[in-house]
């Protein structure tokens, strides 16, 4: 069989490096590094066993920069209102495309690109990471036989010491403190992003400070599942210096007299960077269902994530790791452009779980409550 010939754009940020790491042990993966700065690039080629390396900005990306290649992994982001470049240039090429995005508005615009990709004959998929790719093989695994859903809670905590990009920063930047839309009590409606504060315990993890957020997990959640009573997501930083003073900066964007915390995005990191060896190199994830089991009655499941040595970073890029073991394998998907949700089964990265060490979870059982979980 040939090689994939994969040009991973953003390969020298957080999750980018690690995907490369992951991606270079594949067989007949033939991959090629691509960022801005050449002199990261070719020290991440040399560190991985001298791949070949391009320079390429993604603002700017073209199809004659793609062409050659089967496929274009974009990890670069922030994708909170990023243009769709890399994808239009992708179609012009004739090349497939999966990016990690977690923008809300550039995943639900994905749809947008489905007829040029299918002229194309084309794949584009987008958001191959922890949502909506893991989260939805995790709710497919933890509801199957189920009749209804009542609610879906997820939670994702990084541990303090993990390493941290400009792009993160901007990205929980972009919406702190302007209304985000989400689905509670059976109807959609407004709450502060990084409101909502409060404690989250997790087994084998311990309690950590959660938030909601807005991602792209909030429309697809309520498209695929269609819970009854509410479909949130949390984020949570493990310092509590860190998670309330976020909290307390975004009072300022709620009141109107600031625009948008990212200009501060630079400063901001700079603080957390200060703050990397306090808290723990321990990661989670935590995805917890109500609903309605086969008999009709109350049950639940809950399925947790923990990544300890600061391995979390992994976890956002083994969903665009297996889909490209689907492509090597000649099962691409097909043409067409569409969000990364139902596309993949939690058994396509328990090979990978294993192999860095990242332990999950399971309990599932009648419920009386909604909320016991």
């Amino acid at each position: 069989m040939a090689e994939l010939r994969v040009l991973l754009i953003g390969a020298t940020g957080v999750f980018g490096s690690r995907l490369a790491e992951r991606a270079v042990l594949e067989p007949r993966i033939a991959l090629t590094l691509a960022a801005r700065d050449r002199a990261k690039l070719e020290a991440l080629a040399a560190r991985l066993g001298g791949l070949a390396v391009r320079v390429i900005d993604r603002e700017h990306v073209t199809g004659v920069d793609l062409a050659g290649f089967d496929v274009v992994v974009d990890a670069a982001g922030p994708f909170q209102a990023s243009a769709p470049t890399v994808i239009d240039a992708a179609i012009a090429a004739r090349v497939h495309y999966i990016d990690l995005a977690d923008g809300r508005d550039f995943v639900a615009a994905i749809g947008d690109h489905d007829a040029a990709a299918k002229a194309a004959g084309v794949s584009v998929t987008c958001g191959a990471s922890s949502i909506p790719a893991l989260s939805h093989a995790v709710i497919d695994a933890l509801t199957a036989g189920w009749t209804g859903i009542e609610s879906i809670r997820i939670g994702i905590f990084p541990g303090n010491r993990a390493p941290r990009g400009l792009a993160v920063v901007q990205a929980i930047l972009s919406y702190v403190g302007h209304p985000v839309r989400v689905w509670r009590g059976g109807r959609w409606t407004d709450v502060p992003g990084w409101g909502m504060t409060q404690r989250w315990a997790m087994p084998g993890v311990g309690t950590r400070w959660a938030s909601v957020c807005d991602t792209p997990e909030q429309d697809l959640l309520v498209a695929r599942y269609a819970p009854r009573d509410s479909a949130e997501f949390f984020a949570g930083m493990e310092l509590s210096l860190l998670h309330l003073g976020l909290a307390l900066l975004a009072s300022p964007v709620r009141w109107g007299w600031v625009r948008s915390l990212r200009p501060a995005s630079k400063p901001l990191l700079a603080v957390a960077r200060l703050l990397l060896p306090f808290g723990s190199d321990v990661g989670a994830m935590d995805v917890i269902v109500h609903g309605r089991g086969a008999d009709g009655r109350l049950v639940a499941g809950r399925w947790t994530l923990r990544a300890d040595g600061n391995r979390g970073p992994y976890v956002p890029v083994l969903a665009a790791l297996a889909m490209l073991r689907r492509f090597q394998a000649g099962r691409a998907p097909e043409p067409g452009a569409r969000a990364c949700a139902g596309m993949l089964t939690l058994a396509e990265s328990a090979g990978d779980f294993a192999a860095l060490g990242i332990t999950t979870c399971v309990e599932q059982y009648c419920a009386r409550s909604m909320h016991k979980l």
